[in-house]
């Protein structure tokens, strides 16, 4: 990972603009492809951010940003669409490199991993003729909760979580990057599995094409008794 604080503006073009003008901001640049900047606020969310794939080339300053004062500009290109987030560096404060390795990834909580494991038991929850091909199929980026094969025999990845959000989206969506260059697994479809799903977590994908599915944790332990219910 390489982690950058800097003087700098940044311009995202695509499927929506937006521009930062210049202040000291922090910039991290990951093995994964991503690139994300941040301000020294707001929480964990950073204030613009290129998913991978993509691609990170720094080019010279043209005449016009040499004059403002810019001493190097990055252009971060995605591999699959338009997008491109430029940063423009005036000063850099401080510009770190660091090897981390390959992470183990998040250690679920009780409920959570007790749901993976029932999924993994009960793979026709999520439709007529699945069927479990791992848990925790390795990735080079941390492993993906489930891999399962539908009835027609395609790839699908699943993660698991008990409340789902935005971040678990943004997680799977890296992880069916990685899976879809496989050729024995490609096309890989992915679902996202939660007791609950956030509304936003929904929107988002959906529109990125992974399949919601809400998971009945006392049903699939076997507590849900229908005959007790009123209605």
């Amino acid at each position: 990972m390489r982690v950058v604080i800097a003087s700098c503006s940044v311009d995202y073009s695509g499927r929506l603009d937006a521009h930062l003008p210049r202040a000291t901001r922090l910039i991290m640049v990951k093995a994964d492809g991503s690139v994300l900047v941040h301000s020294d606020g707001g929480s964990y969310k950073p204030l613009n951010w290129m998913s991978p794939p993509a691609r990170l080339a720094e080019v010279a300053p043209d005449d016009e940003d040499a004059e403002a004062g810019v001493t190097a500009r990055w252009e971060v290109i995605a591999a699959k669409s338009e997008d491109r987030l430029v940063i423009r560096l005036f000063e850099i404060v401080s510009d770190t490199s660091v090897e981390l390795g390959l992470d183990p990834g998040l250690s679920k909580d009780g409920v959570e991993a007790h749901l993976q494991e029932l999924l993994a038991e009960q793979v026709e929850v999520l439709g007529p003729g699945f069927r479990l091909v791992r848990r925790e199929y390795p990735t080079p980026i941390g492993p993906v909760d489930l891999l399962v094969r539908d009835a027609a025999g395609a790839a699908v990845a699943v993660e698991v979580k008990r409340v789902g959000g935005i971040d678990g989206v943004e997680q799977l969506t890296r992880y069916l990057d990685m899976l879809d260059r496989d050729p024995l697994l490609t096309p890989v479809r992915g679902v996202f599995a939660a007791q609950q799903i956030k509304p936003q977590a929904r929107v988002l994908a959906e529109d990125r094409g992974i399949r919601c599915v809400v998971l009945d944790y006392d049903a699939m332990r076997g507590l849900d008794d229908p005959s007790s219910r009123l209605f």
